[in-house]
């Protein structure tokens, strides 16, 4: 990993009301681009591109799944199978055909076979949008933990952080309050993890 610990150091320091001024989650993530290597940055690029709307083809799902980073493939292999159950969860509330705008790259693909499946489908079954997203992010979030377990110091930590930062990113859009509580937990939980601990924010 190149520079992990120029991540902490210009984390900004938080208070109660803390918001995005000017270090903003994208002069963040350039500031972490600077630090590291041609290949982490490429490994990076890739990630980010997931988080274009018109990017999620099945052609960028398939290159992800084939990427030679782990979390890369781990991560959008997550991503699709949460994609498919929302795209199906609307397709259901519309009447539609279940498989309608489902992405699909293989047979496994034609079903939610993946472990959150049934969390993931209480959730979508709320009736607070909110909560509804609140929820899933969640699932997202524990994922990459989960993906990151025993990542410190390496290129798959920068890449849990970037994807956390941009869930924290959403919910500045969708509720201000939300986003500063989850960018504390996540600068918590990096600082955490700098000291050699792996630190569960509340």
């Amino acid at each position: 990993m190149n520079n992990y610990y120029y991540i902490v150091a210009s984390l900004p320091v938080l208070s109660h009301e803390w918001k995005p001024g000017e270090q903003t989650p994208d002069i963040i993530r350039h500031e972490i681009l600077e630090q590291c290597s041609e290949k982490d940055c490429r490994t990076i690029g890739m990630l980010e591109k997931g988080f274009t709307d018109e990017n999620l083809t099945a052609d960028f799902y398939r290159q992800a799944l084939a990427d030679k980073n782990r979390f890369i493939r781990e991560y959008f292999r997550f991503d699709l199978d949460v994609r498919n159950a929302k795209v199906r969860y609307l397709n259901e509330a519309l009447g539609r055909d279940p498989e309608k705008d489902v992405i699909i790259l293989d047979e496994e693909d034609s079903h939610d076979g993946f472990g959150e499946a049934s969390r993931l489908d209480t959730i979508l079954h709320g009736k607070d949008i909110l909560e509804r997203e609140r929820g899933i992010d969640d699932l997202m979030w524990e994922k990459i933990d989960e993906m990151t377990t025993y990542d410190y110091f390496d290129i798959e930590a920068i890449l849990g952080f970037l994807a956390k930062l941009h869930i924290v990113e959403r919910w500045y859009i969708l509720d201000e309050k939300t986003g500063r509580e989850m960018f504390r937990r996540l600068v918590d939980e990096v600082r955490g993890t700098f000291k050699g601990v792996r630190f569960n924010a509340k």
